[in-house]
C-alpha cells in the first residue's frame, strides 16, 4: 500500500494545490492529513473546503486546537495568537464544528498518526522528547511506523538496536530495513522550516519499505501577497521564503 502523508498545510492554498496536483500522479491508495491546516496562511476556508472534497482524514493540530479551544491559544506566541484570532474570522461555522470533531491521532493502513508525538501529543515537539520518552514512545507502538509533523522539518527516528537513532533524509526514495519502529516528521506541505523553501510531502510503501520525500515548487509571492493583506503579522509572509 502507498500512503501519501501531508503535515502542516498551515492554510497555503498554492502549496497544497500543487502537493495535491503531483499527488495525483503518484498513484498512492490513501492520502492523510496531520494536522494544522490552518493557521499563519491566508486560505484556512478554502484549505478546509478542499481537503474535505478529497476525502482527506486529518487528526487535530495545535492551530485547530487553539481555534476550538481558547484555553489552549496560552500556549502560542503572541504573533501566533494573532493568526489564531485572524484564522477564526476567515472560518465558517461549519468549518469551525468540523474542526470540533477531529481527533487527536488515527490509523492509516498500519500507520499510527498524530501531530506532536505518540501516542495522542498535539503540542510536544519530536526534538523535545529525551532518550527515555522514544524508548517508551516504541515500546507503546503497536504499529511499525508513525507519523508527526509539528516541526515542519523532515526527520526518521528509528527504534535502534542498542538505542533510538535519526535516520538521515533525502529528497527522493529513502529505505527503511524491517525489524525497527520508525517515527517519521513528515516535513511541511504550507511552511516548511528546513532550509528549502519547496512544500514537501511524503509517500510511504509499506511493500517497497521506500519512504519517498517529495519536493514541490508553489508561488510563494500569491500566499506572501495574500498573508500581508488580510493583516497577519509579516513575518508569516517573511518565513516562507
Amino acid at each position: 500500500m502507498r500512503l501519501a502523508v501531508l503535515s502542516d498545510i498551515h492554510a497555503n492554498l498554492e502549496a497544497l494545490k500543487q502537493v495535491l496536483r503531483d499527488l495525483d500522479r503518484q498513484s498512492v491508495d490513501a492520502v492523510v492529513s496531520l494536522g494544522d491546516n490552518i493557521g499563519y496562511g491566508p486560505d484556512p476556508e478554502a484549505v478546509l473546503e478542499l481537503i474535505g472534497e478529497r476525502n482527506i482524514p486529518s487528526v487535530m493540530g495545535n492551530h485547530e486546537l487553539g481555534i476550538v479551544n481558547p484555553v489552549f491559544l496560552s500556549y502560542f506566541n503572541p504573533a501566533a495568537r494573532l493568526s489564531l484570532e485572524i484564522t477564526w474570522g476567515l472560518l465558517s461555522p461549519r468549518s469551525i464544528d468540523f474542526l470540533k470533531t477531529l481527533k487527536t491521532s488515527c490509523v492509516v493502513f498500519r500507520c499510527w498518526c498524530v501531530h506532536g508525538f505518540p501516542p495522542h501529543s498535539v503540542n510536544m515537539y519530536l526534538y523535545q522528547a529525551v532518550e527515555s520518552r522514544l524508548r517508551r514512545a516504541f515500546l507503546e507502538l503497536e504499529q511499525e511506523v508513525c507519523f508527526v509533523g509539528h516541526t515542519h522539518e523532515l526527520i526518521v527516528i528509528g527504534s535502534g538496536e542498542v538505542r533510538p537513532r535519526e535516520i538521515p533524509l533525502k529528497q527522493g526514495r529513502n529505505y527503511l530495513p524491517e525489524g525497527y519502529k520508525y517515527i517519521v516528521n513528515a516535513g511541511s506541505v504550507g511552511q516548511p522550516r528546513d532550509g528549502d523553501n519547496r512544500a514537501k510531502y511524503v509517500i510511504w510503501d509499506d511493500e517497497t519499505r521506500i519512504l519517498e520525500i517529495r519536493y514541490i515548487p508553489y508561488d510563494i509571492a500569491v500566499t506572501a501577497r495574500k498573508i500581508l493583506e488580510l493583516g497577519f503579522p509579516e513575518f508569516n509572509a517573511r518565513r516562507l521564503w
